[in-house]
Formats: structure tokens, C-alpha cells, sequence
């Protein structure tokens, strides 16, 4: 169901579109090789459509969601049923409008589980959790987009990042606003990394902690550990975290900001953080968050850190086992040979 609702961020509220009333919208889960039906009915004034990000639209091309290219939008009031089957893929994608500037709000993750009896080609997490990255605007992105169509210029940058919708401490008015990851000492947690924002690619550190990349794209990549990772718009990382082994008495920031080579002012140069907490053995509460405990930040790189993002996309390799390999495809090259004068 597209809806409208209403949102207070950064201290003032606004109404947006959504899906089924939640920013960031709900996650679609399937298997590998499941046939996958979703019906979207239009009840906001705008034209709307769905993409699956990533989903490769084998003979199901209409079902892919760009408006005017695959489908005509739709219209207020009226419904359409996505049909598609996903084949040979597994790992986090992610869906969102692809009309005008709607996905600014209109966003959720895809997690594409392997066939059943299939274990993933890593250890199994103790938990996996959709970690999504975003843009927040104070004032109404379609206005935006069309005052930028108007004046040939670019639209405003954003105000805020959010992660899974919250703009985080970092930001005024905002400490409520905040996602918490509770984890138990030793565990081994999977975060399924989304970067939805419009316009920027990320960077993205936890305190005194290391991730390892096992998936790109839901494509399984060869493990490899990093402080810090860099996700561009559209796409998703999945990443290991293992927790420490015993409470730590401290809680830890995770954190994104920008990488841009362009100078700064033109985009939004600013912070989002969340906070990763341990669970006390010694409480009784599963909820608290013991803000007296120290709190770690993160050391980001410079926004122009181009060294770093060369070093970490230098490190991806595909899996290329047996089971997961390297496949090329050696499509046939036919050459006509035109001539002219005979």
C-alpha cells in the first residue's frame, strides 16, 4: 500500500510517501529460485512505480519498474502485481520508487536467502539485520526536483544521512532519533549494508571493531577485513561483525559519511551515526541503554580519501569455488564485413 504519513525529523515534521506506512519500507524476503508476487495499490497523488534493485529480469522485463521505460506509472487509486522469479542470485538487494525523486522515502531491502539446505559459503551469523543508509530533506524532495528541473540547476543536497531512517545523535534535535544494534559478546552478526541515498557514496566504520566483506551485489566475493568500507548509491554489501568476546563496558559508534572528490558545499558533508551496544551480563533489563558508559567514535577518512576507496575495491574477488564460480559468458562475435565500390 503507497500511503502518505507523517514524520518528524531534525525537529520538524512533514508528511511523506511510504509503503505500508514505514520509512524505511518493510523487507521482502525470499529463496533462490522463488517466483515472487507483489501487488502495489497507489494512494498518494503521485504516479508511482517499484524497482527491484539488482533483480535480474530474465523474461520478466515489465516487471523491473522504471517508469516510461518498462511500464506506465501507476496512476492514483489503481493497483499492479510485479511477477518475477529470481534465478541465480543470493544475498541483499534492495526495491524502491523509480519516478521523479519518490525513493528519497520509498525504499527497503531484499534478502534473497540461498535454496533451503543451502548454508552460506561463510560461518552462519547469530543474527543478520538490514543496515540502511539514506538522505533526509526538511523540505519536500518533489518540489526540489522540480525547482532543479526548472533552473537547470542542481537540487539542494540533503540535510541529514540516515541510518534505517534516523538521523542519529550527531545531528540537533535528533539523540531520539537514533538506531541502537544490541549485540552479545562473541556472537557474529551479519549486517546487510543498503546504501539508499540519492547522490552519495559512503563511507562506513564501527568503533574498534573490524568488518569482513563476504557479499557484494548478491554476489559472494572472497572474504576480506577492513576499519572502513565504501558503498555507493544502489548498492549493498553484506559484512561480518564479530563482537567482542567479553562486555566491553563501552558503547561504539557506526558511522557513515561522504566520499566526494568535487569541492565541498555541493554536497552534504555531514555525519550519520548509530550506536552498537553490548548486552550486560550483569542487568536485568534487555532494553536499557547505559548512556554513562563511555562511547567510541570511529576515525573516517577524509572525504576526498580516494586512496582508500582505490585500496578497498582493489581487494574485491569473486568467490570462485565450485560451487560459486567465476562464470564469464563467451557470447559469439559475428563481423560483417561491408563493401562498398563493387
Amino acid at each position: 500500500q503507497v500511503q502518505t504519513a507523517n514524520v518528524t525529523r531534525l525537529c520538524a515534521s512533514k508528511s511523506i510517501v511510504t509503503v505500508n506506512g514505514e520509512y524505511p519500507g518493510p523487507t521482502l524476503v525470499a529463496r533462490e529460485g522463488d517466483r515472487v508476487l507483489v501487488r502495489v495499490t497507489n494512494h498518494v497523488a503521485h504516479n508511482m512505480t517499484l524497482h527491484w534493485h539488482g533483480i535480474r529480469q530474465l523474461r520478466s522485463g515489465w516487471a523491473d519498474g522504471p517508469a516510461y521505460v518498462t511500464q506506465c506509472p501507476i496512476q492514483t487509486g489503481q493497483s499492479y502485481v510485479y511477477n518475477f522469479t529470481v534465478t541465480g542470485q543470493r544475498g541483499t538487494l534492495w526495491w524502491h520508487a523509480h519516478i521523479s525523486w519518490l525513493r528519497a522515502t520509498v525504499y527497503g531491502a531484499i534478502v534473497i536467502l540461498p535454496k533451503l539446505g543451502v548454508p552460506y559459503p561463510f560461518v552462519a551469523p547469530h543474527k543478520e539485520i538490514p543496515v540502511l543508509f539514506g538522505e533526509w530533506w526538511r523540505a519536500d524532495t518533489e518540489a526540489l526536483v522540480s525547482q532543479a528541473l526548472r533552473t537547470g540547476g542542481a537540487p539542494n543536497i540533503s540535510d541529514a544521512f540516515t541510518i534505517n531512517g534516523l538521523p542519529g545523535p550527531l545531528y540537533n534535535c535528533c539523540a531520539k532519533d537514533t538506531f541502537k544494534l544490541k549485540v552479545e559478546p562473541g556472537k557474529i552478526y551479519l549486517l546487510r549494508l543498503i546504501n539508499a541515498a540519492l547522490n552519495d557514496e559512503l563511507f562506513f566504520s564501527v568503533a574498534n571493531h573490524t568488518l569482513t566483506i563476504v557479499e557484494v551485489d548478491a554476489v559472494y566475493v572472497k572474504p576480506f577485513t577492513v576499519k572502513t568500507l565504501i558503498i555507493s548509491p544502489g548498492q549493498t554489501t553484506n559484512v561480518l561483525l564479530t563482537a567482542k568476546p567479553f562486555y566491553p563496558k563501552a558503547n561504539f559508534y557506526m558511522s557513515a559519511a561522504p566520499y566526494s572528490v568535487i569541492r565541498p558545499g555541493t554536497f552534504d558533508n555531514t555525519t550519520v551515526a548509530g550506536i552498537l551496544e553490548y548486552h550486560n551480563p550483569h542487568s536485568a533489563s534487555e532494553s536499557s541503554f547505559d548512556k554513562d558508559l563511555p562511547l567510541f567514535k570511529p576515525t573516517l577518512p577524509r572525504f576526498n580519501d580516494t586512496g582508500l576507496v582505490t585500496n578497498f575495491t582493489s581487494k574485491l574477488r569473486s568467490l570462485a569455488t565450485p560451487q560459486y564460480p567465476a562464470a564469464v559468458c563467451h557470447a559469439p562475435i559475428w563481423i560483417e564485413e561491408t563493401r562498398v565500390g563493387r
